[in-house]
């Protein structure tokens, strides 16, 4: 039998896809009220990886990622979706919304996605919310797996989530 052992907290992050950065400008107060201080931003990066999003969203779409301060508890994944599903209505014009907010988890070995869509390599973990191993960390870079979306695979996403990790690197070196 296995030793239960504490866990470290882990890196929250968010991964926001939107038309224009003035919504990214009002969602990103909400995040830092809620969770902590924003500690990282990438800038805004064309996406152009899929059209899901194009009859809701028009063209000319970006994509940013942020990481904040305050590490948390790995398990309360699903309710930071939860939170950031409810932002994104908030921000809504109608029923028309203007960002979608994907949150995540990184820690030294992998970045997690959380996920409203079950699939065969999500796992469940409450109330409607899926988590996802998107990314793992092997021969100091991130690598992708079978499921991994095409614009997580690139290399400008990877040196996003290795700044980031960097910066998680440093917070749980004194833990």
């Amino acid at each position: 039998m296995g030793t239960i052992k504490k866990y470290l907290p882990v890196k929250l992050i968010f991964g926001f896809i939107f038309q224009n950065e003035s919504t990214f400008q009002k969602a990103s107060p909400f995040i830092e009220k809620h969770f902590s201080k924003i500690d990282f931003e990438s800038p805004a990066i064309p996406f152009t990886y899929t059209d899901y999003y194009l009859k809701e969203f028009g063209t000319d779409l970006k994509r940013k990622f942020i990481s904040v301060e305050k590490l948390v508890n790995p398990a309360d994944l699903y309710k930071i979706k939860i939170y950031s599903n409810k932002l994104e209505e908030r921000l809504s014009q109608g029923s028309r919304r203007l960002i979608n907010i994907d949150p995540g988890l990184l820690d030294l070995a992998k970045l997690i996605l959380a996920s409203t869509k079950d699939f065969s390599h999500r796992i469940c973990l409450n109330k409607g919310i899926f988590a996802e191993l998107t990314l793992f960390f092997k021969d100091k870079d991130y690598q992708a797996l079978d499921w991994t979306y095409p614009d997580y695979r690139t290399e400008g996403y990877r040196a996003i989530f290795r700044q980031i990790r960097q910066i998680y690197a440093q917070q749980v070196k004194d833990l």
